[in-house]
């Protein structure tokens, strides 16, 4: 795929449907993978924080790429999230999913061990190097302990291979300083995480989000993305207020910081759209918070005219 545009709209990080046992709910996944791409998805993001990448197997990492590529057909840009502690497993996943039909790799840096930034910038400067791919930073300090600093993000800017940044931190500040390097690197994407952020990420020059919500209701976020292009600030504020709806009724079921996860594939679920088991070490939402969860969404359905 050719990245010399950044990649803007909508990318969904897509959950990666399982049942209980922890096996791939393979019909959920065509069904999700086909969801999001009707509502307007331009990237399909797996194995990333929301698709519970690092939690899965190796083989069960490449069905998934496999199965999504297939299932998308070209219809949408398929991202595949290759952190891993040790750079041989990472590349390696990112042989197979150039060889399976995807378009780029993201990649949120070492883990476990702490990094100093020029340690990460020779070590993201070999990972771009060695990708068959076009590679994606994400920025994730509250998973990782890395943070890619803006000059680190300016000198990786000047290799062609890098495509774009996600930054998920919820940092603004440090937001508006990536969005001010693409004045030199204009092909480069910088894509909001938390979707609670979209409106002011827009304002300071994001090319778009990568939001877990999209999973249930992409047409929102595409229509929340395109008022803000648009700068119809009155509707871009109203579906914002949907937006936050979503957070407080979907994500917040549950005291574990795993009860976004939890919640979003519970309303999955409830959508009928894919099983909502969860990948070890995690379980699915408990009974009393499933209450809370089955009543927002319908509440949320309600108030917002939203449509899976």
């Amino acid at each position: 795929m050719d990245f010399s545009h950044p990649l803007s709209g909508i990318t969904v990080p897509m959950v990666t449907p399982l049942s209980n046992d922890g096996r791939l709910d393979p019909d959920g996944l065509d069904r999700l993978t086909e969801h999001v791409i009707q509502g307007g998805a331009r990237g399909l993001f797996v194995l990333g924080t929301t698709g519970e990448g690092p939690s899965l197997s190796g083989t069960l990492q490449r069905e998934v790429v496999l199965r999504v590529c297939q299932a998308s057909s070209g219809r949408a840009q398929v991202l595949v999230g290759i952190t891993h502690p040790c750079a041989a497993e990472a590349l390696d996943l990112a042989e197979f999913s150039a060889s399976a039909g995807a378009h780029a790799v993201v990649y949120a840096g070492p883990s476990y061990y702490p990094v100093a930034q020029s340690e990460l910038l020779r070590h993201a400067a070999h990972m771009v190097e060695a990708s068959p791919l076009p590679l994606f930073l994400y920025n994730m300090p509250s998973h990782t302990g890395v943070v890619f600093e803006p000059e680190t993000v300016r000198q990786l800017m000047e290799m062609p291979g890098t495509a774009g940044l996600k930054d998920s931190s919820g940092d603004l500040m440090y937001f508006q300083r990536i969005c001010r390097l693409r004045e030199k690197r204009p092909d480069f994407s910088v894509l909001m995480g938390p979707e609670e952020l979209m409106v002011p990420a827009m304002s300071v020059g994001a090319t778009g989000g990568v939001n877990g919500g999209a999973n249930m209701f992409p047409s929102l976020y595409v229509s929340l993305y395109e008022a803000c292009v648009t700068g119809n600030t009155n509707e871009a504020r109203r579906l914002q207020h949907a937006v936050l709806d979503i957070s407080e009724g979907i994500y917040s079921a549950g005291a574990y910081a795993s009860s976004y996860l939890k919640g979003l594939k519970y309303a999955l679920s409830l959508l009928g759209i894919c099983m909502d088991g969860m990948a070890e070490p995690y379980s699915p939402l408990e009974a009393g918070h499933r209450e809370r969860v089955a009543k927002a969404l319908v509440e949320l359905q309600a108030r917002h005219a939203l449509a899976a």
